[in-house]
């Protein structure tokens, strides 16, 4: 039992983490769209 709840502890860290790289990860994408579309404007 002691080994489970180590698993879904370890889960739930990395389901936390992986939710706040995707953010990141959109957050630059749409930061390069931005990007290329004022730069396209010019």
């Amino acid at each position: 039992m002691a080994k489970d709840k180590e698993k879904y502890g370890f889960w739930t860290k990395y389901k936390r983490f992986a939710g706040t790289e995707i953010l990141l990860y959109a957050v630059m994408i749409i930061g390069i769209i931005l990007g290329i579309l004022i730069f396209g404007k010019k």
